[in-house]
């Protein structure tokens, strides 16, 4: 059985970021942001950093200040995402898929490997946040 790990920063991010989207085009302050998710403020403060130096979220100081999209949610992927908060979508012991070196019989797994590396990127490539926030139940369409 392959396994797909799913960790709680990623998850966190997705649901960050869905959230921030959904209250386009206003601010949304980081701890009702994690009221509103339940997800502990000190946790979510780290992944918004990181949406915010990938370029994902702006981020305004002060009184009124709050997080914003930096894109149209349109233009911002499921994959985008994660990659910001995780880096890597698939790893094989740890290290880039694509550096998995096999020899015998075991040659072609890498070829596996890279397949459900490739069957994950076209969900979370192809699945916007605005596609996700309008239509929650069509996601499977895209497997």
């Amino acid at each position: 059985m392959i396994l797909v790990y799913v960790s709680a920063r990623t998850d966190y991010a997705v649901r960050a970021m869905l959230a921030v989207a959904a209250d386009h085009p206003h601010l949304v302050k980081a701890a009702g942001l994690a009221g509103a998710q339940d997800i502990p403020l000190s946790f979510l403060q780290g992944i918004l950093l990181d949406l915010r130096r990938a370029g994902l979220l702006h981020s305004h100081r002060g009184v009124d200040g709050g997080y914003a999209l930096a894109r149209p949610a349109a233009d911002i992927t499921v994959g985008d995402v994660v990659r910001a908060v995780g880096g890597a979508l698939t790893t094989v012991r740890g290290l880039p898929t694509g550096n998995a070196t096999y020899h015998g019989v075991a040659t072609g797994l890498r070829d596996v490997w890279l397949a459900v590396e490739h069957a994950i990127e076209g969900v979370v490539d192809n699945t916007t946040l605005a596609e996700l926030a309008h239509h929650p139940a069509s996601i499977e369409e895209t497997a």
